[in-house]
């Protein structure tokens, strides 16, 4: 299976965090229905194209409710498939199977969802030489599968939180008065010695925070013009990142400009969950 790198703690967390809000004290409606000896066959089945992530939670989340289920994941994290084709086979007791299984489709179908929409921007900008990278706009508490789903879908994380390094924003720069002073503040308050970068809506502010000292910009809402002017102004000494307002039909003439990066917080904000179907056979 590809490595993305996926925290089995964060697995854990995840599946804690699943189970305790859908199953609580269990699942009154099984229990009191599926006679306790009664064995499914399930199949994981996508029913739409799309790039496969999640299937470690999926796991995580049968495993904790039927131990003894023996589960088949037959398609990898990454891996893109087609309408039909069969992501995954679990065997086991029926009323384990029925608890498990709201919850571990909701997690495939979330972060599924992400990684083929990720996939569509990266394949977007091939070519450009620009890299694509996700924001810190994600679902509370589920950050980390969030961007894990990015990775999968051949996406690049950019901060995973606040402490991952200094992003100078407008609002920090209007609180400063100015990027030059928010720039000057920030190298001398850091002791972790961590990256500084300080976003630009100008090219004014292009040439002030170039000339401050920051280590890469990140320049917001700017057309491929302006861009391209930034590219030619800071001339390949710092990396530059465009954000703001890119969609699908815009990403590749703002990666044609030069720019290095471009983060696109949708992947994670506005993804919609794939159709997938878990498709129960009777023993």
């Amino acid at each position: 299976m590809p490595e993305f790198g996926l925290d089995p703690e964060a697995i854990a967390a995840a599946v804690d965090s699943a189970l305790a809000e859908d199953v609580g004290d269990g699942d009154v409606t099984t229990r009191a229905t599926v006679p306790p000896d009664a064995r499914l066959d399930a199949r994981m089945m996508a029913r739409q194209d799309l790039v496969v992530a999640g299937m470690p939670v999926m796991r995580e989340i049968f495993r904790r409710l039927a131990p003894e289920a023996v589960i088949s994941i037959t398609t990898d994290d990454g891996e893109a498939v087609t309408a039909g084709s069969e992501m995954a086979r679990i065997a086991g007791r029926a009323e384990a199977l029925l608890t498990a299984e709201r919850s571990a489709l909701n997690a495939v179908q979330f972060l599924s969802g992400i990684a083929t929409l990720t996939r569509r921007y990266a394949e977007a900008i091939a070519g450009t030489g620009a890299v694509l990278l996700d924001t810190r706009k994600t679902v509370p508490g589920l950050r980390t599968l969030s961007k894990y789903a990015v990775r999968c879908g051949g996406g690049t994380n950019h901060r995973m939180r606040l402490d991952d390094g200094i992003l100078i924003k407008d609002n920090h720069i209007a609180v400063a008065d100015g990027i030059t002073e928010a720039v000057t503040r920030a190298r001398a308050a850091n002791p972790r010695n961590l990256s500084i970068q300080a976003e630009c809506d100008t090219l004014e502010q292009v040439r002030d925070a170039l000339a401050a000292g920051a280590d890469r910009l990140l320049l917001d809402n700017m057309p491929p013009q302006t861009l391209r002017q930034a590219v030619e102004i800071v001339g390949g000494r710092i990396p530059l990142e465009a954000s703001g307002g890119v969609s699908l039909e815009t990403i590749r003439s703002i990666a044609e400009t030069g720019v290095d990066f471009v983060s696109v917080g949708a992947i994670t904000q506005r993804a919609p969950a794939v159709d997938i179907g878990l498709d129960f056979v009777w023993e």
